[in-house]
């Protein structure tokens, strides 16, 4: 691949992403805060299932999910989620977790709760962790998880877990993205193939006016399966959540990546990258 861009005179490098090292060779399973249960979460912990079997026979350590979600099981989450009727009324998280432990033999957590501040502004207990995916519908959620992971990386930078890559999955009825930030500034090796580039925004950051008018929109839970796909479509979660996870993925497997993200229109079936700059 050609990574040199000429233009009249000039030459431009490719600019990339290189991975931190401690995702490429951990002494122990990653640690991944997976924020949401519902449509995309329910289908992102599965993708993760299979992640962390992957990497462990490729002779790593894995991955240790925790999923926080506060929502029981409705009819309403039936057919679009990854539920069962059998599992009506109980929390999303335990029933998940329960699923995936008993299935693969892991020792994945659930946290029946939201990902929030307590009364005292104090963050989470069992926040800290080197990957967070959110997979949330709340705009409020995107800017609280904005401000504990910061919060936690100047308060614990350094030591095992410390935040370093935040992915969020977001979508409408048709369309949605998938956007990968850095927490903080992650260190780059020298390239003279490539411009590395250590710090990716925050959505908060980049895409904050949108969120804020996003947040006008109707977010009273759906009462059926009906409903629920007159807000979003039946397929826009797992298309977001495979071409996320395999965002992902890549950086596992190739140390480094070009994009940072991705649109995706799932009605004319068009996707648009998001290179980083």
């Amino acid at each position: 691949m050609n990574v040199e861009k000429t233009t009249g005179e000039k030459q431009y490098r490719t600019k990339v992403h290189f991975v931190d090292n401690y995702l490429l060779s951990p002494t122990n399973p990653i640690t991944v805060n997976l924020i949401g249960a519902g449509g995309t979460g329910s289908k992102v912990l599965t993708a993760l299932m299979e992640m962390n079997h992957s990497l462990l026979e490729l002779g790593h350590a894995g991955l240790h999910i925790r999923l926080w979600d506060n929502d029981i099981i409705t009819d309403a989450n039936l057919g679009r989620q990854r539920f069962f009727e059998s599992e009506l009324g109980l929390p999303k998280s335990v029933a998940l977790i329960n699923r995936v432990n008993r299935c693969t033999g892991t020792n994945w957590k659930a946290e029946n709760r939201k990902f929030e501040r307590n009364h005292f502004e104090e963050v989470p207990k069992n926040a800290q962790a080197t990957l967070t995916f959110t997979c949330v519908d709340n705009v409020q959620t995107r800017f609280e998880v904005a401000d504990i992971l910061r919060e936690l990386n100047s308060h614990n930078r350094g030591y095992r877990d410390t935040p370093k890559y935040w992915l969020d999955f977001g979508n409408n009825r048709y369309t949605g993205q998938v956007i990968l930030s850095t927490v903080g500034e992650i260190k780059q090796p020298d390239s003279e193939k490539y411009e590395p580039v250590g710090n990716l925004p925050f959505v908060t950051e980049e895409h904050g006016d949108l969120l804020r008018q996003s947040e006008l929109k109707d977010d009273t839970p759906s009462c059926s399966l009906a409903e629920a796909l007159e807000k979003q479509d039946l397929y826009i979660n797992s298309a977001l959540t495979q071409m996320g996870c395999s965002l992902l993925w890549g950086l596992f497997r190739n140390g480094m990546t070009e994009y940072r993200g991705f649109f995706l229109n799932l009605k004319n079936f068009r996707s648009q990258p998001i290179p980083v700059a």
